[in-house]
C-alpha cells in the first residue's frame, strides 16, 4: 500500500522554527520528485518547495531563504525545515511524490499554525 505520512505540524510563534517530516513507502520514494504543498483556508494548493531525484531543489518566493528542503534516501523520509515563520505560513502542507512512471501521490496533510 502506498503511504505518505507526515509529521511535524504544529503552533508556532511569528519567527520560530518547524521541521516537516514525511516518509514514504520505498516505490514511492525513490527516483520520484518530491514536494511540499500548501493550502490556506479559501485558497488553492500550491507548490512551497520540491527536490528532484538529483537533489535539485526549487522553491516558492514567498519561501526562499526561509525554508530547506532535503531528503534522507536511507530513511525514504524528506524534511521541510522552515524558518523565521510568518502568519501566511499558515495553512496544511502536504508532502507530493511524482514517480518516474508518472504515477502522483499525497500526503494526508499537516496543520502549521503560526500566531502573532
Amino acid at each position: 500500500q502506498v503511504q505518505l505520512v507526515e509529521s511535524g505540524g504544529g503552533l508556532v510563534q511569528v519567527g520560530g522554527s518547524l521541521r516537516l517530516s514525511c516518509t514514504a513507502s520505498r516505490s514511492v520514494f525513490y527516483s520520484a520528485f518530491l514536494g511540499w504543498y500548501r493550502q490556506a483556508p479559501g485558497k488553492q494548493r500550491g507548490l512551497v518547495a520540491a527536490i528532484s531525484s538529483g537533489g535539485t531543489t526549487t522553491y516558492a518566493d514567498s519561501v526562499k531563504g526561509r525554508f530547506t528542503i532535503s531528503k534522507d534516501n536511507a530513511k525514504n523520509t524528506v524534511y521541510l525545515q522552515m524558518n523565521s515563520l510568518k502568519p501566511e505560513d499558515t495553512a496544511v502542507y502536504y508532502c507530493n511524490s511524482k514517480t518516474p512512471m508518472g504515477a502522483n501521490y499525497w500526503g494526508q496533510g499537516t496543520q502549521v499554525t503560526v500566531s502573532s
